[in-house]
């Protein structure tokens, strides 16, 4: 049993990896800021599920509050801690740039700070594929260059890495990263596409389709995404590339105890055979509406998850059908509600 802090648990992975690591028999604290950047009801409901189960506890604050951050932590005493929070949407970022500086960038940095006072064993952050921004070659390694990123969001998240790494060289702070790739599941957010989708296709209702539908994407099961965080979490912590023992295509740092690992399906899906998916198992037809390519977007995704498999022996494999069935299932049933 590990005693795990996390931050964003009320959030959509957040509050699937906790579940995970409650039925594993760990104790988790969740750090949450319930921020109404879509319907906090939904957040509220996830939360009231976590603490009905035995191991769960919870705050609520911000983590730009650095003084309750430390507090909460500093009584908590974790083996280990995980930082999911953030400011999410691309789109959203081109609108309220400054709020992901503050949550993303800032709220990060307090984490960081909060690790490395308590010595913790390893820090785990989570990163995103957005990352990956104009580089053409595909699939994405976690080698590859990272150097353009196309919005605010995927800009944050790039920082957050790299002030990651310098706490990790400078205060030997272990420290994996992982980037994942449009995840998708039931407790969902309102704001991502497929969840739009689903909602517009049961009304009856237009969706809106960008880049006339040319867009493909590596979709990811949160149950596998959240099986490569929890494979991840207690390996041996990272230790710099030249005192490691080899494995073929790390990311290890040189010289820090820092690593990053991708988490996707490895293949990248049309967008419009996605759309087929869901009208399949909502047994009714899209009204599509197809618009150019939305600025900061990018035309295609797609994961090199072998370092992954390589160090957990997990490589995530869900289909399209079945993962997005449990979704329809709960958004069915949590729609009537």
């Amino acid at each position: 049993m590990q005693k795990i802090l996390i931050t964003g648990t009320a959030g959509f992975i957040g509050f699937h990896l906790a579940r995970q690591l409650l039925a594993a028999g760990h104790r988790v604290h969740g750090y949450d800021g319930m921020t109404p950047y879509y319907d906090v009801r939904l957040k509220q409901q996830r939360h009231a599920m976590l603490l009905a189960l035995p191991g769960f506890t919870a705050t609520e604050a911000m983590l730009e509050d650095m003084a309750t951050l430390e507090t909460v932590a500093g009584d908590f005493a974790p083996d280990a801690i995980i930082h999911l929070a953030a400011q999410a949407g691309v789109r959203y970022s081109l609108t309220h740039p400054r709020s992901y500086v503050e949550t993303n960038f800032t709220g990060s940095f307090n984490v960081l700070e909060v690790a490395k006072a308590l010595k913790v064993r390893h820090l785990m952050i989570a990163s995103t594929s957005s990352v990956y921004g104009a580089n053409p070659k595909m699939p994405f390694h976690e080698t590859d260059r990272t150097d353009h990123p196309l919005t605010v969001y995927a800009a944050t998240k790039k920082a957050v890495e790299a002030l990651s790494h310098s706490y990790a060289h400078l205060w030997e702070l272990p420290i994996t990263l992982f980037r994942f790739f449009t995840v998708y599941g039931a407790w969902g957010r309102p704001d991502l596409a497929y969840f739009k989708f689903t909602e517009a296709i049961l009304r009856g209702q237009p969706i809106d389709v960008y880049n006339h539908g040319q867009l493909w994407r590596d979709f990811t099961a949160v149950e596998d995404l959240v099986e490569g965080v929890v494979r991840l979490l207690p390996l041996a912590p990272p230790v710099p590339a030249a005192r490691a023992t080899p494995v073929e295509g790390d990311s290890l740092s040189p010289i820090a105890p820092w690593r990053i690992v991708n988490i996707g399906n490895s293949d990248k899906v049309h967008l419009m055979d996605f759309i087929g998916t869901l009208e399949t198992l909502l047994d009714r037809k899209a009204i599509c509406n197809f618009l150019p390519m939305q600025p900061g977007d990018v035309p295609a995704t797609w994961a090199d998850c072998t370092l992954l498999q390589r160090l957990t022996g997990f490589r995530p494999a869900t289909g399209l059908a079945a993962g997005l069935k449990p979704f329809v299932d709960w958004y069915q049933e949590h729609a009537r509600r």
